[in-house]
């Protein structure tokens, strides 16, 4: 059985701010990497594409708040800077479509 994929050291060096923004940053971290390993059984960061995380900003959030949406994006920012992906997202809004 294997260990599961420690969230917390993966992003450990792009992680900064304060306590609570790092807090966030790893909560959210965590539900986008438990909402794609469902949908998708990848439950490590290394084996997503692109249209994982595509995916859950625009479909698996697209009933939250704006706000929320927001800071997810932050989030996922940090993720595709720690794999050292070029990859660029933006949340769609209200109305907006694929």
């Amino acid at each position: 059985m294997s260990k599961p994929f420690d969230m917390e050291l993966f992003l450990a060096g792009v992680l900064t701010g304060s306590h609570a923004t790092r807090q966030r940053h790893l909560r959210q971290a965590k539900a986008t990497q438990t909402a794609i390993a469902e949908r998708w059984q990848r439950d490590n960061p290394w084996t997503w594409q692109r249209k994982h995380l595509a995916w859950f900003l625009n479909h698996h959030m697209n009933q939250r708040a704006e706000s929320t949406r927001y800071y997810y994006l932050l989030t996922v920012h940090l993720l595709t800077i720690r794999l050292g992906k070029p990859w660029e997202f933006q949340v769609l809004g209200e109305g907006q479509h694929l």
